[in-house]
């Protein structure tokens, strides 16, 4: 999940301050960037959220940064 470092790196964030943000420990979060562990639904909910860009694009899916609108 290279982007998931790309995205930590952007905001100059160190992986113990996204595992503190998903109440994970820091290595079970170095899995999730090495593609090691699948994410939960709920960690990529709050880490698209976060970074304030769609599921798809954390998961590869997507080279669009922007997240989908909300639906109302």
């Amino acid at each position: 999940m290279l982007r998931l470092k790309d995205l930590r790196e952007d905001k100059d964030l160190k992986q113990e301050d996204v595992a503190k943000f998903l109440n994970i420990s820091q290595t079970n979060y170095s899995k999730y960037e090495l593609g090691k562990i699948n994410i939960p639904i709920s960690s990529l909910i709050k880490l698209s959220k976060f970074y304030n860009t769609s599921i798809d694009y954390l998961l590869g899916l997507t080279n669009e940064t922007k997240p989908y609108p909300r639906q109302k």
